[in-house]
């Protein structure tokens, strides 16, 4: 152990190869810097303050990290990350192949347009798509991805390194890196078959290890490697103080009790010096101050927001009147309390029909396409339970569109999808649902799963199954009509498609209620096509659901204006006088 943690220097003699000394490798998010190969702390040093900007590099196997650290303390740090060997040699292959998708090598610009959109999923650096192109014969560095079955879409990726063809190394070492599985995805397993088909690559290369690096509090991870195989090994490396690693050296998360809604705002305030004083983390409340400014917050409500428009809000009913009034199109509209008769015919003339309590949030109490009576009464039953007042709503088909409106510009636009499970052929959908409800939940730090409830059920019915039948292998079942995240719905980013009827409408809706943040739901039949109906405006929508798009940074923005980057002020400054 102790002749591991502090890794000597490649033996240079006359039987061994000659590594390249001083070797750093280019992979696009940054350099990996092979600490082995320096013969001295102060070249190592310089080459991290080399480190370019919007980049993470990353030096491994360091020798001597204290004394390293000593050497720059103020731009280094040690990564609480743990390293972990697969020996390739007692390395043993699964038995076991895939469900629903399959693993490649990197072939086309699209995979790497897909791989960049994981990457900014889970908080990675990205990288410039042609150099992922270039790199697609490298000897050096290999992609693996994960294709589904079906669709063809892109489900996770892996990135592996060979030493020997990097910089001769002569221990024929490998290393893993950026293994990341989109938080959508639905398969299980992505993860451990990116893993696998990397070592088999490695070892029918004649590599002699596989090697990674880990955070220490990633449970998850872990659990996957030392069921593989991998034993931790005492190596260490060392990163550069910079924005992109901050929170791995600024000391312990002191808002870990807030939910991921309220701490996007709070980690984009205080990376901006702002200060913040939770005063209530359970219900999600902070203060932020920052000059002579202070300003009270529950997650992206503040009080920006008017008693008036969060009244507004608050009664969809009289939400529907306000934006309906500024030209907005929005479904007819009932109440559960105008009678059976009117109940009927309004049935009758729409076919199906919505019913949804007239205060509420999070999809609680909404029964959607309802079709019978019977149906519709026993709907208007539980949303009773969430409002006294209940709405019958026209039932529009189509996606479900979420605009995120701050300051009157649309930030973030994303359709939503309703929860699907996919059949395997041996379990039941209630055991499919509660699997699915697992990986929702771990994606989404607790804020999504499934209920199993009568909406649920009322669902399944009408796809001809009931949740203790068997869904056979590969089939798709719907299990939720709503989509909201809360009740497993998936969120898939459009921002960059929508259509500029659809960005109006959000705009238009948001003025009518006079608020500065929203978010705004409408139902589209595609979200690249003008046609839309409003269905409701979230006074507190969920910023932390619309990542990569700069949701945090655009409401700080709001509440500071001068706390926003030279660039970005600049930029707002000329569209402001484009406009004029």
């Amino acid at each position: 152990m102790r002749d591991q943690s502090l890794k000597p220097p490649i033996d240079q003699g006359d039987n061994q190869p000659h590594a390249k000394p001083d070797f750093s490798l280019n992979c696009g998010w940054g350099r990996l810097i092979f600490g082995q190969t320096f013969a001295d702390p102060e070249t190592l040093i310089t080459t991290l303050q080399a480190e370019l900007p919007d980049r993470r590099d990353i030096a491994i196997y360091v020798r001597d990290p204290h004394v390293l650290l000593s050497n720059a303390p103020q731009d280094v740090f040690l990564d609480p990350s743990h390293t972990y060997r697969l020996t390739l040699a007692t390395y043993r292959a699964s038995r076991r192949s895939p469900k629903g998708f399959f693993v490649r090598r990197l072939t086309s610009q699209s995979d790497a347009e897909a791989i960049n959109r994981i990457y900014a999923s889970r908080g990675m650096v990205t990288v410039p798509p042609e150099f992922f192109w270039t790199q697609r014969d490298a000897r050096s560095i290999s992609y693996f991805v994960a294709e589904d079955d079906v669709t063809g879409e892109i489900l996770g990726t892996v990135m592996g390194v060979d030493h020997y063809r990097a910089f001769d190394d002569p221990e024929r070492g490998a290393s893993l890196w950026c293994l990341a599985v989109d938080p959508q995805a639905r398969q299980p397993g992505v993860g451990e078959a990116l893993v696998r088909r990397l070592a088999e690559y490695f070892a029918a290369r004649g590599s002699s290890f596989l090697d990674l690096s880990v955070m220490h509090d990633n449970d998850q991870a872990i659990a996957l490697y030392e069921k593989l195989g991998f034993e931790r090994v005492p190596f260490f490396t060392v990163k550069r103080k910079n924005p992109i690693n901050e929170t791995l050296y600024a000391g312990p998360d002191v808002d870990s009790d807030l939910n991921p809604y309220a701490k996007i705002i709070v980690k984009e305030a205080r990376r901006r010096g702002i200060h913040v004083e939770v005063t209530d983390a359970e219900g999600g409340f902070f203060r932020l101050s920052h000059g002579g400014r202070s300003i009270h917050c529950r997650e992206s409500l503040t009080e920006l927001t008017s008693a008036v428009a969060m009244s507004i809000c608050d009664d969809k009913a009289v939400t529907r009147r306000f934006v309906a009034a500024a030209g907005v199109r929005v479904p007819e509209q009932i109440s559960a309390d105008d009678g059976d008769n009117a109940i009927e015919t309004f049935l009758d003339r729409h076919g199906k029909v919505v019913v949804k309590p007239a205060r509420g949030e999070q999809g609680r109490g909404i029964a959607v396409g309802l079709s019978t009576p019977k149906d519709v009464t026993a709907a208007i039953e539980t949303a009773r339970s969430v409002s006294d007042a209940v709405l019958l709503e026209e039932y529009v088909a189509g996606n479900d569109l979420r605009l995120i409106v701050i300051n009157y510009r649309l930030v973030a636009a994303a359709v939503r999808r309703p929860a699907f499970v996919v059949g395997d052929g041996r379990r039941a959908i209630r055991d499919l649902i509660e699997a699915q409800s697992r990986r929702r939940a771990a994606a989404t730090g607790g804020e999504s799963a499934i209920p199993l409830d009568a909406e649920t059920e009322r669902t399944i019915r009408e796809a001809g199954y009931d949740v203790e039948a068997v869904l056979p292998e590969g089939e798709e079942l719907q299990v939720r009509k709503t989509a909201n995240l809360h009740t497993g719905g998936t969120i898939h980013d459009v921002t960059d498609s929508v259509h500029p009827t659809l960005v109006g409408a959000g705009i238009k809706a948001a003025r009518a209620i006079n608020i500065p943040v929203v978010g705004i739901d409408l139902m589209v039949k595609s979200p690249r096509e003008p046609d839309y109906a409003f269905i409701e405006a979230n006074e507190r929508p969920g910023l932390a659901n619309h990542e990569p798009q700069p949701t945090a940074e655009r409401f700080v923005d709001l509440l500071f204006p001068l706390s926003m980057p030279a660039s970005v002020r600049q930029a707002v400054a000329d569209s402001a006088d484009l406009r004029g």
